[in-house]
C-alpha cells in the first residue's frame, strides 16, 4: 500500500505500483483536471506538484510517491473564493482558448514563477515547455508576467 497527500488528504493505492499518477488521480480520486496528452511527459496537460515541484504525472509511477505531497490545480487555489495568482491572470488575461491544456499550464507557471519571480518573454519561452495545441502562446506569455506582478504585491 503506497501512501501520499493529495490536496492535503492522505491518499493510499493498493493497486500495481506501476500505475502512472495520472491515473491514480483521474480514475481513483476523481480530480481530472490534470489531463491526458500525450502519455510520454512532453505536452505538459497533466502537469501536477510534487512535494512543490511541476511534474508530468503521466509518467510518474505511483510508487515514487510514498510520503510525498501532491497537488493538482483543484487544490491550488486558497479557497473558493480566493483564486492563485496564477488562476487570476489566467481569467484576467482570458488564456483559455479550448482550456485543455490549461491546468497543466498554470501548474508549470505556479513552479516557474517560483524561481523566476520577475521573467523575461526569453525566460518564459525557453523555461515553460507545456504546449499549447490552440496556440495562445502571446496570451500565456502575458498572463506569466501578470502573475509575477500579483504574486509580488500579495507578499
Amino acid at each position: 500500500m503506497i501512501s501520499f497527500r493529495v490536496n492535503d488528504q492522505t491518499v493510499q493505492f493498493g493497486d500495481a505500483p506501476d500505475t502512472p499518477l495520472l491515473w491514480v488521480l483521474r480514475d481513483h480520486l476523481q480530480l481530472t483536471g490534470a489531463k491526458f496528452g500525450c502519455g510520454i511527459g512532453q505536452c505538459g496537460a497533466c502537469t501536477v506538484h510534487v512535494n512543490g515541484k511541476a511534474q508530468r504525472s503521466c509518467v510518474l509511477p505511483i510508487s515514487r510517491l510514498e510520503g510525498k505531497s501532491v497537488v493538482t490545480i483543484e487544490g491550488l487555489a486558497a479557497s473558493e473564493t480566493q483564486l492563485h495568482p496564477v488562476q487570476q491572470a489566467w481569467l484576467e488575461e482570458d488564456v483559455p482558448q479550448c482550456g485543455y491544456c490549461q491546468s497543466g499550464q498554470i501548474m508549470a507557471t505556479v513552479d516557474f514563477l517560483q524561481s523566476h519571480p520577475e521573467p523575461s518573454d526569453e525566460d518564459i519561452n525557453s523555461k515553460l515547455t507545456n504546449i499549447c495545441r490552440c496556440g495562445t502562446y502571446v496570451r500565456i506569455r502575458k498572463a506569466v508576467h501578470k502573475a509575477a506582478r500579483l504574486t509580488a504585491e500579495a507578499k
